[in-house]
């Protein structure tokens, strides 16, 4: 008679199990981080005071020093918080520098138009009051400046998918009474699935502070209450702090679009929320 594992791995598909993998190499690697920082993890309120510099490792972290891997990971000063399973979501404190929060900003300013979703018919994108935000994509030419590469690194071994399968990165400004309603990253059309295969992970990193409201809001994830736009809502939210990000994932373990996914951009009530967003695919975009 075959082992039990055998007979599970048996009735498992190929992809299933490479995502299985996958998770649980991401799963070591955030705990190794945190197993390494000890206590010396700096604070939100650290990181907001202080100027961090570009690529700069914190003080205390002499293990570090000099090893120009870890300043493009930010070690020493991303923080891992695992808040969710199903779906499945960690935010990332301290994602981003001030420096790339800003650069992001300026290059997209001059740029925005008014944001589009994915017609599920045709796969263009089209005007929607379910969206009312602005945003620019980065273009292929500048994924090769050092500072976008770094970042697109970055998210690369933090998600552990390979840099090819995203997207270009999204830039998104929300004003006062902009919102994005609930949705799924995932394509329910046939259209997008030709360049890069399905969705499967989403980070979303914020980059401005001083925001009332604007939370990034996920209805179907924890037991609880929270706030949405200056309202009580029931699922769990992640409030937009500079630097920070947020990565979930759009498939789940059995290699199947998990609907639980679902999220929204809750309405902006004071100040201006700029995000930028990159989606990860199954194969290769470019």
């Amino acid at each position: 008679m075959a082992p039990p594992m055998k007979i599970v791995f048996g009735l498992l598909t190929f992809v299933t199990v490479g995502m299985i993998i996958g998770a649980l190499f991401q799963l070591a690697f955030i705990r190794g981080l945190e197993d390494s920082y000890g206590d010396d993890f700096p604070t939100t309120k650290l990181h907001r005071r202080q100027s961090d510099g570009y690529l700069k490792l914190p003080r205390g972290m002499s293990h570090w020093h000099g090893d120009k891997e870890a300043e493009i990971l930010r070690l020493g000063f991303v923080k891992p918080e695992i808040i969710s399973w199903s779906p499945r979501i960690i935010v990332l404190h301290n994602f981003l520098s001030n420096e790339e929060c800003d650069y992001l900003r300026a290059i997209a300013r001059p740029r925005l138009q008014v944001s589009t979703v994915v017609d599920v018919k045709t796969g263009k994108g089209i005007k929607s009051n379910v969206r009312t935000s602005s945003g620019m994509f980065l273009s292929p030419t500048e994924k090769k400046y050092p500072m976008i590469q770094a970042i697109e690194k970055r998210i690369s071994v933090f998600s552990q998918i390979p840099a090819e399968n995203g997207e270009l990165i999204q830039v998104l400004r929300y004003e006062k009474d902009q919102f994005y309603r609930p949705h799924h990253d995932y394509f329910s059309d046939t259209f997008n699935l030709k360049r890069g295969g399905q969705r499967i992970a989403t980070m979303l990193m914020y980059l401005s502070d001083d925001v009332e409201g604007g939370e990034t809001y996920f209805p179907m994830a924890g037991t609880g209450d929270c706030s949405c736009g200056g309202k009580t809502v029931k699922g769990m939210s992640v409030k937009p702090i500079k630097g920070d990000a947020v990565l979930f994932w759009s498939m789940g373990l059995d290699g199947q679009s998990d609907p639980n996914s679902i999220h929204g951009g809750c309405e902006v009530l004071s100040g201006e929320k700029w995000s930028a967003t990159k989606w990860m695919r199954q194969k290769p975009t470019f």
